[in-house]
């Protein structure tokens, strides 16, 4: 860059950029943009160019006022602009492997996640071509390529059969294992990203799967006889939820006998909704006599009950719907419908709110439910049996637009199709992010 530099008349030490105009400050360490300044450049530009004999070849081209009109009103343009698909690309399945590309594609299509990768801040220090986070962020580059061809992830799949031996071989896999297989070998492979950074987080690293999945789980372990609690908190990636149907005992709810319409959940039709699985699961469990534990306060082995609560929420939260039962007498899978909401308030299942509840404080501010509320970007279903199926995945690529992603084949989707799917992972993203 060609500059000159002179001091002004508050003794500030400025330069311009002869070749654009662009006046620079050392004090401020930024460009400055100066209109008048611009078209001096423009026009010391042209005389050069006039100079060298080469200015009508290689003159800048600026649209007239009527052909800015002309873009202004073209049809074309805006729908362009309104149904952009860049990001949209289809995964050849290699073999049994939609339960690697339905997770595929919701990883690529969150937001922090795409604006990581695309921005090149990975820094490896493998020495092999092992790296996952490599493989990643080259993915990532190739579905926001531009390109519509299916693209064949085969690289992708040999590091996963590499890192995660468990689910190497042709055969049929769980989405929701492969999943915390994905982020355990991703969260590993980010050494060196973090720059050696603590993150406010249970696991107390600031690499990006951290940042963007992990939260914070409270477990309140109280006793019956002294009432003394006994707190930890550990770190989770997913919430995984049980059904009504299971063997499990599910929590006998009365939809709508509150009167309430949480997270704009509908019970007319009586069926279970995301908010009645995350009311069971943040719900006071008596362990039984069966289960004493030894209280930190009587110093001897005391019943007592376990709450789960949230203590600090993800940027992005997963839960998992346990539809499919393993046991030593049963396999099955569960096609328990569950109603689950495009936007989720999960004020009611933090531990603040039980805090609260238990302090008499009924009242928060508009900032902290704002922070707790979410909404819905990806959807994991899961067709057929236990022991033949096949996983897709509906995307949301703008506010509105959903997208059905079924291997190769990516055709358009109403909110209606999404929100009427049976439901086997639900991705939801904070409408808010805290700084921090």
């Amino acid at each position: 860059m060609l500059c000159v530099e002179w001091v002004c008349r508050n003794q500030e030490t400025q330069a311009i950029d002869l070749l654009y105009g662009g006046i620079y400050c050392f004090v401020c360490q930024d460009y400055i943009y100066d209109k008048d300044m611009e078209q001096i450049a423009k026009e010391e530009q042209r005389k050069a160019w006039k100079l060298q004999g080469v200015g009508e070849k290689y003159s800048t081209w600026e649209p007239t006022k009527r052909e800015l009109e002309l873009l202004r009103h073209n049809p074309k343009r805006r729908k362009m602009t309104t149904n952009c698909t860049i990001g949209l690309r289809g995964l050849i399945n290699l073999g049994n492997t939609c339960f690697m590309n339905c997770i595929v594609q919701a990883l690529t299509h969150t937001p922090l996640l795409r604006d990581f990768f695309l921005s090149d801040r990975h820094k490896c220090e493998m020495q092999s071509n092992s790296c996952l986070v490599c493989e990643m962020s080259q993915l990532f580059q190739e579905f926001y390529s531009g390109h519509r061809s299916p693209h064949i992830p085969f690289r992708l799949l040999h590091l996963v059969w590499t890192h995660a031996r468990h689910l190497a071989g042709y055969e049929q896999q769980d989405a929701h294992e492969f999943l915390i297989a994905a982020l355990d070998v991703l969260h590993r492979h980010c050494k060196g990203d973090d720059n050696g950074k603590k993150a406010n987080n249970p696991n107390n690293c600031n690499c990006i799967i951290d940042q963007i999945f992990t939260g914070g789980l409270q477990s309140d372990v109280t006793c019956q006889v002294c009432h003394g609690v006994s707190t930890t908190i550990d770190p989770f990636w997913d919430i995984s939820l049980d059904l009504p149907g299971s063997s499990t005992p599910f929590w006998p709810l009365s939809p709508g006998g509150d009167g309430s319409t949480l997270n704009g959940e509908s019970h007319l039709s009586g069926a279970t909704t995301l908010t009645d699985c995350l009311r069971r699961f943040t719900r006071p469990e008596h362990l039984g006599s069966g289960a004493k534990i030894k209280c930190s306060g009587c110093h001897s082995y005391q019943e007592s009950t376990k709450q789960l609560t949230m203590k600090k929420l993800p940027i992005v939260a997963c839960f998992h719907l346990k539809r499919f039962e393993h046991s030593a007498k049963l396999r099955r899978k569960i096609i328990t419908y569950v109603s689950f909401p495009l936007e989720l308030d999960m004020t009611p299942f933090m531990a603040s709110s039980k805090e609260n509840r238990m302090n008499g404080q009924y009242q928060q501010s508009v900032d902290v439910f704002n922070d707790n509320k979410y909404s819905l970007f990806a959807v994991v279903n899961h067709q057929g049996t236990l022991e033949s199926g096949h996983y897709t995945t509906f995307i949301r690529q703008h506010k509105d637009q959903w997208f059905k992603c079924d291997d190769a084949v990516i055709t358009k989707a109403s909110i209606k199709d999404v929100l009427d799917s049976e439901g086997y992972l639900l991705f939801y993203h904070k409408q808010f992010l805290e700084y921090e």
